[in-house]
């Protein structure tokens, strides 16, 4: 099958179920490594996210594979070029099949509206901007040149700049946005509550944070506001794959009861 003959499915973000609000993230070097972490999950997950690492591997036959197997995809290049080459990026990847796709803010708003202009074809991802990656904090944000604004501390400086980019791609007509559990009340309450709000970052309580900053658990990420979670590497590289998701299942529903 040619990735041509696929048209994303509807997603279904923050839904009642707990299931449509996890997303798996496939960070694995090829498709066979990817492909057996979703059979071990024994149907648990419907979303799974496609990152640089297994795209470029892959390519669009793992979308296809994925969408084979009745799952959803979270496309997660972080498109960031001239407005130009990222509409062009948005336009090639729209037959993919995948349901999300990711841009960077960064790019800032006319970057950002011709690639929300080429997602407007039927059967193209929806578009989410991404604004602070997880692993950044103030201090890494003040090493790149980006100050606070008016009244804020250097200790909101995230915050700030995720709120300034957050606006930025609602103006771009980008109603969906990547940010960490730290900002999704801010988000919310600047923006209200028709932003699907995509988190990552997020680590069951008692877990290692890694390489990320800003982090919270699946059922405080919840509570705060986040639509979806994206989680790797606790359900990844878990002895029990399917028992891990199984966990992280049952927090965000307790998150949701909140």
């Amino acid at each position: 099958m040619h990735s041509s003959a696929i048209t994303a499915a509807e997603p279904r973000p923050a839904g009642t179920d707990a299931a449509d609000r996890l997303i798996v993230a496939l960070d694995f070097p090829s498709a066979e490594g990817a492909l057996d972490l979703v059979a071990r999950l024994e149907g648990r997950c419907r979303w799974f996210k496609v990152g640089m690492e297994l795209y470029y591997a892959a390519g669009n036959r793992i979308i296809e594979q994925l969408r084979e197997r009745g799952h959803l995809v979270f496309l997660d290049l972080k498109l960031h070029d001239i407005p130009n080459t990222v509409a062009s990026a948005v336009r090639t990847v729209a037959s993919s099949g995948a349901s999300l796709l990711t841009i960077h803010a960064g790019g800032g708003r006319k970057m950002m509206r011709a690639a929300a202009d080429a997602a407007s074809a039927p059967g193209a991802p929806r578009l989410l901007a991404v604004t602070v990656l997880t692993s950044m904090d103030s201090a890494e944000l003040r090493a790149t040149g980006v100050c606070p604004e008016k009244g804020a501390t250097p200790d909101t400086l995230a915050q700030s700049q995720v709120l300034r980019l957050a606006r930025l791609a609602h103006e771009a007509g980008i109603d969906a946005l990547v940010c960490s559990a730290e900002e999704t009340s801010a988000i919310r309450d600047a923006l209200g509550a028709a932003p699907l709000l995509v988190v990552p970052g997020i680590r069951p309580a008692g877990s290692a944070a890694g390489d990320q900053s800003r982090i919270a658990t699946p059922a405080d990420a919840i509570a705060r506001g986040a639509s979806m979670l994206v989680v790797g590497r606790p359900i990844t590289q878990a002895a029990d794959p399917a028992k891990a998701a199984a966990a992280i299942l049952d927090e965000i529903a307790a998150g949701m009861r909140v």
